[in-house]
């Protein structure tokens, strides 16, 4: 029984090239229940090295390394192992580091100061694929994004319509504010509907664009021009 029980715990590679807090991070996580710790890579070259060669459920990726960088190895593990999850571990807030995660393929940004439990939480979450930003991260991604535009957004013309045929032309509405950081009240306040109304819409929104949460809506409406 332990041994099965062994076998279907998730798998996970740590990667970072401290050698000291990828052994204290890879010493922590094995005492979590559900999770085997199978390896550790010092680079991001070895990190796909390793992945290929162990078959890793979830991969701890650190973001500055030497030869091959988490981002870039991020892209890689993607491309090669499709089933295999990365979740970014790092000291490193950096919108831009975030953003290029992503764009990459992570499911997920998380700070290295979160708790050993929460942790091992974040590495069953992502096993199950489901989409995680540290709490920090997230805000300031959205505050970055509020603060680079106006406030309200214009009535959307036929030219930004046409990047999101998926959405009606009050969906582009809700969209661009939530770049903007709104609150779901001060959506309603800023296109008189009422709240009720304005989680519909957002539902609307993250289900016909195939998007996880509000922060990841920020980032489409940014990188399709509706900002």
């Amino acid at each position: 029984m332990l041994e099965d029980a062994r076998e279907q715990a998730v798998r996970v590679l740590v990667v970072d090239d401290q050698r000291l807090m990828r052994d204290g991070i890879a010493s922590l996580l094995s005492i979590q229940d559900g999770i085997k710790v199978v390896g550790t890579a010092a680079s991001g070259q070895e990190a796909l090295e390793r992945a290929l060669a162990l078959r890793p459920d979830v991969i701890l990726m650190d973001v500055r390394m030497p030869m091959m960088d988490g981002v870039a190895a991020t892209g890689r593990v993607r491309r090669q192992l499709p089933s295999c999850q990365v979740l970014m571990l790092t000291t490193f807030d950096d919108e831009e580091y975030v953003i290029d995660a992503l764009r990459a393929g992570a499911c997920g940004y998380l700070l290295k100061n979160i708790p050993a439990p929460d942790l091992a939480r974040a590495v069953h979450t992502a096993h199950r694929g489901i989409y995680q930003l540290d709490p920090a991260v997230a805000g300031k991604i959205v505050a970055s994004l509020a603060h680079s535009t106006k406030p309200v957004p214009s009535p959307p013309d036929p030219a930004v319509m046409s990047n999101v045929p998926d959405l009606t032309g009050r969906e582009i509405e809700v969209l661009r504010l939530i770049a903007q950081g709104a609150t779901n009240r001060e959506i309603a306040l800023s296109l008189v509907i009422s709240e009720g109304t304005v989680k519909n819409h957002i539902s609307n929104i993250l289900s016909r664009l195939g998007l996880r949460d509000r922060t990841q809506a920020a980032i489409y409406a940014r990188e399709n021009g509706l900002l």
